[in-house]
C-alpha cells in the first residue's frame, strides 16, 4: 500500500484544485440529499409529536346555545377533560387591523393551556391563568404583526349591555367597556392553537383570567352569552359513539354540532406525508443528478490517473494496485464532502420542515437526523469508490472491445445523408470503446430525464393553478353569499330579499340555503338545501351521481360518505329535530358550502321538501335552521364587486323598512366568498416540483455538455482525418451540432409524452385525496416551447466543443495518434 500511499501524496499536490472542487460537488449533492431526506423525516412525524406533548382535544362540541349545561357533559364517563371557550365575547385589540381574525375566543375556565390542549412554548411560558392582562400569540402572529413575548397589546372590552346586543355581529361599534393593557407572556403551539395554512394573521390567545374578572363584559348583563367547548375523550376516537348517545340523552337535543378534530389530524397527516413523498421524490433526483454529474467527474479522475499510472506498471505495480491508486484521490474528496455536505445538512434543517408540517413542528430550529447523515455519508464515498474503481480498471484495460454500432447512423450512410450528420449521429448514440469511449448511454438518460422532469412539473403546476383560478374545483358554483338568519330567526323577510337579488341582470343563480344538522346513527351531518330563486338552479359539483331532486334522496359530501362507509344508490336514516327518522337515497357524492363548522367535503345537500321533513320550525328545543344564507352565482365575466354594491343597494331598503333600523348601520349584507380552505394547501405543494424540474433540468444539461466535450476530445483523431480528407471547419462544427441535436430530438421525443402521463397522474393523486374535481391539465405553453428551448440549450452546450473541433490542429493531432 506504499506505492499508492505515495502516489496519493504525489497526486493531490498536483492536482489539488480538481479535488477540491470535487469534494465540493459532493458536498453540494450529498448536503442536498441529506437535507432533504431529514427534512422529510421530520415533517412525517411533526404532527404525531406534537400530539404527543400536548393533550389534544377529540372534538370541539358547538351547540351553540345560552346556558348550555356543560357540568353535564363534564360528568359523562368517556370525558377525560373538557375547557370551554366564549362564542360571542366580542373584544377588540387595538394593535389589529379592522375586520382581522387574529383575536381568539377568550377562555371559559382554567382547563386549557392545563388539562387540555397543553401547548408546546416556542418561546416565553404560558399565561397566569388567574390574570386578565397576559396573553399568549402563535409563530405566524409574531412574523405578521412584529408582536412578539414582552410587547404589549391593548384590548377593550364592551359594557355587559353593549355585549348583549352583539351575538355575532360582522362589524363592532366603538368599545365601551374596560381597557386592558396585556402582554404577550409566550408564543405557544398545538392541535388547536397552531397557525392554520394560507391565514396570514395567527392567532392571540387571551388568559383564562381575562373571563375570570369580566365574565360579565363576555357574557352579557342577560348572562345569555354563548360557551362552546372543546373536549378530550379517554378512548379518543373510539368513545366517539357513546360520548355522542350520552350528550344527546343530557342536552335533549339530537342537532348538536361538531367539529371532529381527530379528522382534522388525520387531514394534517395526509398533507404531511404527501410533503415529505415529495420531498423524497426530490431527495431521489437529486441523487439521481449526483450518480450522473458528479459520478462522471470522480469517474474521468479515476481514468485519468490510470492512464498516467500505465507507466508505472512497468515498475512493478500491479493492476490490483494501479486501481487502488486511481481511485484513492476521488473517495477522499467524496469523504471530505460528505463530511461537509453533513455540516450542511444540519445548518440547513433550521429551515425544515416545509408546509403545513412547518406549522405543526413542536422544536422548530436546528435539529440533527443520525440516521440519514450517517447512511448517506457512508453510501456517498461507497459509490465514489466503486465507480473510480471501475472506471479505473476500464481505463487500465489494454484490449477493448469494439462498441455496435449505430443503426440510424447507418441508416442517414445509407440514405446519402451529409458527412457531418453521418458522424454527428455516430457521436451522439456509439459509445466507442477504449480511449474513444464517450458516455452516450448517460447523456442520453439525462436528456430524456431532463424533458421529462420540466413537463411533468409544469404539467402538475398547471393542474394547481387551475384549480387556484377556478373555485369550482372545490364545490364553489357561487361567488356571493348572504346571511339572512341565524339560529331559527330570519334577519328580515327573506321572501322579498330572495327577488330582489334575482332581479340583479348579472345574478344568475339564486339558491335559498338553509343550513342545520341532521344525525346519521351518532354521526352529525351539516345539512344544505337545494332551493331554486334564480333563473337558473344551483348545481352542485358533484364527483360521482347526481344531485337530488325528490324529497327523499340526498347527496353526501366525499368525506361524510366515507366517515358513514355508504356509496350511491345506499339508502341512509337521518333525523332531524322532527324527531322522526327519515330514509334518504344517496343519490351522489358532491361538494358543499364551506361554514363555520363544516369545510366542504363534509355535509350534504337535501332539497327543500326533504328539509322539512327532518327540521319541524315549531320545535320548541332546536331551531328550525342553524343558520340561513343565500347563495349567488353570477354570470361569466360579471364584476362581483360591482354586482354586490347594485343588490345591496336594493335589499337594504328592503331590510330597514321591515327592522326599522337605519339604512346606513345595515352593512356587509352581500359579502365575497372565501377561497376554498385546502386551496392554500394545493399551493404549498408547487414548489417542489418546479425545484425537481431543476434539478433534472441540471442533469440534463450536464450530461448533454459532458457527452458533447468528451466526444470532441476522445474521437479527435476521427475528427482529424476526416479533416485530411477535406471536410471544412464549418462541417466539423456540424458535427457537434448534429450530436447535440439528435440528444435533443431524443430527449423530447421520449420525455414529453412520459412527462405529461406522470404530472397527471401526480395531479390526479393530489385531486383525489384533497380532494377536488380532477381536470387533465396541459401545460400548453410549456408543450409549446419546451422544443425551441430543448435545441437551443442543447445547441448552446455544442458552442464550446464545435468550436474546439473546427479549430483543431490536424498534423499535431495525426502526429500524436
Amino acid at each position: 500500500m506504499s506505492a499508492v500511499a505515495a502516489w496519493l501524496r504525489l497526486d493531490t499536490r498536483r492536482r489539488w484544485r480538481s479535488l477540491l472542487v470535487m469534494a465540493l460537488l459532493v458536498a453540494l449533492a450529498a448536503g442536498t440529499v441529506m437535507t432533504a431526506l431529514s427534512g422529510a423525516r421530520r415533517g412525517s412525524t411533526a404532527v404525531d409529536r406534537l400530539v404527543e406533548r400536548t393533550l389534544p382535544a377529540t372534538l370541539a362540541v358547538l351547540p351553540n346555545q345560552p346556558g348550555f349545561d356543560w357540568d353535564a357533559v363534564r360528568a359523562l364517563p368517556e370525558v377525560e377533560s373538557l375547557t370551554t371557550f366564549v362564542l360571542t365575547g366580542s373584544y377588540v385589540v387595538d394593535e389589529l387591523p379592522e375586520g382581522s381574525f387574529a383575536a381568539g375566543f377568550p377562555p371559559g375556565d382554567d382547563e386549557v393551556f392545563r388539562t387540555i390542549e397543553r401547548p408546546v412554548v416556542l418561546d416565553g411560558r404560558l399565561p397566569d391563568p388567574t390574570r386578565a392582562d397576559e396573553v399568549v400569540v402563535s409563530r405566524r402572529f409574531e412574523r405578521t404583526w412584529g408582536l412578539g413575548v414582552g410587547d404589549g397589546v391593548t384590548m377593550r372590552l364592551f359594557t355587559p349591555e353593549t355585549q348583549d346586543g352583539l351575538k355575532f355581529a360582522s362589524t363592532l361599534p366603538e368599545p365601551d367597556g374596560p381597557v386592558i393593557e396585556a402582554t404577550i407572556v409566550g408564543i405557544i403551539r398545538s392541535p388547536w392553537f397552531s397557525d392554520l395554512v394560507g391565514d396570514r394573521e395567527g392567532g392571540l390567545s387571551p388568559s383564562p383570567g381575562l373571563f375570570v374578572q369580566y365574565r360579565d363584559n363576555l357574557m352579557g348583563a342577560s348572562g345569555q352569552g354563548e360557551l362552546n367547548a372543546l373536549v378530550r375523550l379517554r378512548g379518543g376516537e373510539a368513545d366517539l359513539p357513546a360520548f355522542k348517545a350520552g350528550l344527546q340523552e343530557v342536552s335533549g337535543r339530537a342537532d348538536i354540532d361538531f367539529m371532529d378534530l381527530a379528522e382534522d389530524g388525520r387531514h394534517s397527516r395526509d398533507v404531511t406525508a404527501f410533503e415529505a413523498e415529495a420531498l423524497q421524490a426530490f431527495a431521489l433526483a437529486a441523487g439521481a443528478a449526483a450518480i450522473f454529474l458528479v459520478g462522471q467527474a470522480v469517474a474521468r479522475y479515476a481514468a485519468s490517473s490510470a492512464t498516467e499510472l500505465q507507466v508505472v506498471r512497468g515498475l512493478g505495480l500491479t493492476t490490483g494496485q494501479a486501481g487502488l491508486a486511481a481511485a484513492a484521490g476521488p473517495v477522499g474528496a467524496a469523504v471530505a464532502g460528505s463530511l461537509l455536505g453533513a455540516a450542511g445538512a444540519v445548518v440547513a434543517s433550521q429551515w425544515f420542515p416545509i408546509g403545513t408540517a412547518a406549522l405543526y413542528e413542536p422544536d422548530p430550529g436546528i435539529a440533527v437526523d443520525p440516521l440519514v447523515l450517517t447512511a448517506v455519508g457512508l453510501v456517498t464515498p461507497l459509490l465514489a469508490a466503486v465507480g473510480a474503481l471501475a472506471a479505473a480498471r476500464l481505463a487500465l484495460r489494454s484490449a477493448a472491445r469494439r462498441g455496435r454500432p449505430s443503426a440510424l447512423a447507418a441508416v442517414a450512410r445509407r440514405a446519402g445523408a451529409p458527412v457531418p450528420v453521418v458522424v454527428g449521429t455516430r457521436f451522439a448514440l456509439e459509445p466507442g470503446s477504449g480511449r474513444q469511449a464517450v458516455p452516450v448511454r448517460p447523456a442520453l438518460v439525462g436528456a430524456v430525464v431532463g424533458v421529462l422532469g420540466v413537463i411533468a412539473a409544469f404539467t402538475f403546476s398547471d393542474g394547481v393553478e387551475d384549480a387556484a383560478e377556478n373555485p369550482a374545483r372545490f364545490g364553489q358554483v357561487y361567488q356571493l353569499m348572504s346571511f339572512v338568519g341565524d339560529a331559527g330567526q330570519d334577519f328580515g323577510p327573506v321572501d322579498q330579499l330572495l327577488p330582489a337579488m334575482a332581479a340583479d341582470p348579472d345574478v344568475r343563480t339564486v339558491n335559498d340555503t338553509r343550513i342545520a344538522v341532521a344525525v346519521v346513527g351518532n354521526r352529525p351531518v351539516t345539512l344544505f338545501t337545494l332551493e331554486q330563486a334564480g333563473r337558473e338552479p344551483l348545481r352542485p359539483v358533484v364527483v360521482d351521481g347526481r344531485a337530488p331532486v325528490e324529497p327523499d334522496e340526498v347527496a353526501l359530501a366525499p368525506g361524510s360518505a366515507d366517515g358513514m362507509g355508504v356509496g350511491v344508490g345506499d339508502v341512509v336514516s337521518m333525523s332531524g329535530t322532527g324527531g322522526e327518522e327519515r330514509r334518504f337515497t344517496v343519490t351522489g357524492l358532491a361538494f358543499v358550502p364551506e361554514g363555520p363548522h363544516n369545510n366542504y367535503v363534509t355535509g350534504g345537500w337535501v332539497t327543500g321538501p326533504g328539509y322539512d321533513t327532518l327540521f319541524d320550525p315549531a320545535s320548541t328545543v332546536s331551531p328550525a335552521f342553524k343558520y340561513h344564507m343565500v347563495l349567488l352565482g353570477l354570470e361569466p365575466g360579471a364584476d362581483p364587486a360591482a354586482v354586490t354594491e347594485r343588490v345591496e343597494g336594493s335589499v337594504v331598503p328592503i331590510i330597514a323598512a321591515a327592522t326599522g333600523a337605519p339604512a346606513e348601520s345595515i352593512t356587509d349584507v352581500v359579502m365575497p366568498v372565501d377561497p376554498p380552505s385546502r386551496l392554500a394547501e394545493i399551493r404549498q405543494v408547487r414548489t417542489l416540483p418546479v425545484f425537481l424540474a431543476g434539478f433534472l433540468a441540471v442533469l440534463a444539461l450536464g450530461a448533454v455538455g459532458h457527452a458533447l466535450a468528451t466526444a470532441v476530445r476522445r474521437r479527435r483523431h476521427e475528427v482529424a482525418v476526416l479533416r485530411a480528407l477535406g471536410m471544412t471547419r464549418w462541417q466539423s462544427r456540424w458535427v457537434v451540432v448534429t450530436q447535440a441535436s439528435l440528444l435533443a430530438l431524443i430527449g423530447l421525443a421520449v420525455g414529453v409524452p412520459l412527462g405529461l402521463a406522470l404530472g397527471r397522474t401526480v395531479w390526479r393523486y393530489v385531486a383525489e385525496t384533497t380532494p377536488l374535481l380532477y381536470v387533465a391539465p396541459l401545460a400548453a405553453l410549456a408543450l409549446l416551447l419546451v422544443v425551441p428551448l430543448a435545441l437551443v440549450a442543447a445547441n448552446l452546450l455544442a458552442a464550446w466543443p464545435s468550436h474546439r473541433a473546427a479549430s483543431m490542429r490536424v498534423g499535431s493531432v495525426l502526429r500524436a495518434e
